[in-house]
């Protein structure tokens, strides 16, 4: 009885998710694609949140630098609703910015972020990467 028990629990521990491979609560900010337009420079990100709860509203101040690192423009990109476990791509039309001359993209912090209709910090938990020639910071 008592090794079948421990064969169990162990049985138990080998089955269940390790908690290592679950994604720690946060947003998942990638930068997935750049391309010029006639007006400038069409940004699109990938987004995921492995937050507990959607997120109803998020705004992002973001900071956009040339290549020489310094800044172009402040703007405030709105990636509006953001459900748990379900990626979302928006994309963000820049005009009078040429891509060739992005360098950074800053990630400032939230302007707005809505859980259940109040303020919530949600936002502030950022996972940052690119797949372009520009870099994502935050």
């Amino acid at each position: 009885m008592r090794k079948s028990k421990h064969f169990i629990a162990v049985f138990l521990v080998l089955c269940s998710p390790a908690l290592a491979d679950e994604p720690s609560p946060g947003l998942s900010i990638e930068l997935n694609a750049q391309a010029p337009s006639d007006a400038g420079c069409l940004l699109t990100f990938m987004v995921s949140n492995s937050h507990p709860q959607d997120i109803e509203s998020a705004v992002f101040e973001t900071v956009l630098l040339n290549t020489a690192g310094q800044v172009d423009r402040l703007t405030l990109f709105d990636f509006g609703s953001l459900p748990v476990g379900r990626p979302r791509v928006r994309q963000f039309q820049v005009d009078g910015l040429a891509c060739d001359d992005l360098g950074q993209v800053l990630i400032n912090g939230a302007g707005t972020c809505k859980v259940a209709s109040a303020d919530s910090n949600l936002c502030s938990a950022l996972d940052v990467s690119s797949r372009t020639g520009t870099e994502l910071i935050g």
